[in-house]
């Protein structure tokens, strides 16, 4: 038997109340259900994880996902982002998991399917120590949008808010965004929540630079999609029209 089908797969979402571009956006409503509640219901649909939770510091948060029937976990306040997040909760979990998903808790639209192909892909590359999935785009020019620089081998070697490549000589035809579920072999993440914040960081205001400075191995699986994080007020409306076409909200609206 394949090893990689009996493996754990933790989802873990990270959701706080203090965001500062669109406050307390995590509870803001889409067709009547809490942002947040829309990657947790989302989430649980993946054929691939074994446990999904919200990790928060608020317990309002924790409040409206228990009005839901969702899981939560309250976690410290002090921790600089989602990812030392996730890790505080992994290693409060009593059972072993082989890989540990970060699901970003302000993308409602996150798809099922796009969890489980980065989940299988990672399990077929446990050499790896973070898988990060990457969608093409043609308009890289928002700051919000993390951009990914890789190899020929599909490894991450940068991110970043600007727009890479340069275009010096020769125009992109499309580039690479970062989507926002992320795979980690359980000892990376642990590794990565025990180390400080990083220079290029610091710098971009992009937490896996971190994991690229302290020299872990990321790779990427290209998806096809439009899934996006809701940061402004704008990405707020246009989640709102996305919803109501959206095909899995009739699975568990």
């Amino acid at each position: 038997m394949d090893s990689s089908l009996i493996m754990k797969v933790l989802g873990l979402i990270p959701s706080r109340i203090g965001s500062k571009r669109l406050p307390a956006k995590a509870l803001l409503p889409i067709s009547g259900i809490p942002l947040v509640i829309h990657t947790y219901k989302r989430s649980i649909l993946s054929k691939t994880l074994d446990k999904v939770m919200i990790c928060t510091d608020s317990r309002k948060i924790s409040s409206v996902a228990k009005k839901f029937k969702a899981q939560s976990i309250l976690t410290s306040p002090h921790h600089l982002n989602g990812t030392e997040r996730i890790a505080e909760v992994l290693v409060r979990q009593n059972i072993k998991y082989d890989l540990i998903v970060d699901i970003q808790g302000d993308e409602p639209l996150i798809s099922p399917y796009h969890i489980d192909k980065v989940v299988n892909f990672h399990k077929k590359n446990m050499d790896v120590d973070i898988v990060l999935p990457t969608l093409k785009i043609k308009f890289p020019d928002n700051p919000n949008i993390i951009k990914v620089v890789v190899n020929k081998k599909k490894e991450v070697l940068y991110m970043s808010r600007n727009k890479i490549p340069f275009e010096a000589k020769s125009k992109s035809k499309s580039f690479l965004k970062h989507l926002s579920i992320i795979s980690f072999k359980p000892e990376a993440l642990i590794k990565f929540a025990k180390s400080k914040k990083s220079n290029l960081e610091k710098i971009e205001d992009i937490e896996l630079l971190r994991a690229i400075e302290l020299g872990l191995k990321i790779k990427t699986i290209e998806l096809e999609g439009d899934s996006f994080s809701v940061d402004v007020i704008e990405d707020y409306s246009r989640a709102k029209d996305r919803m109501l076409k959206d095909k899995y909200l009739k699975i568990y609206k």
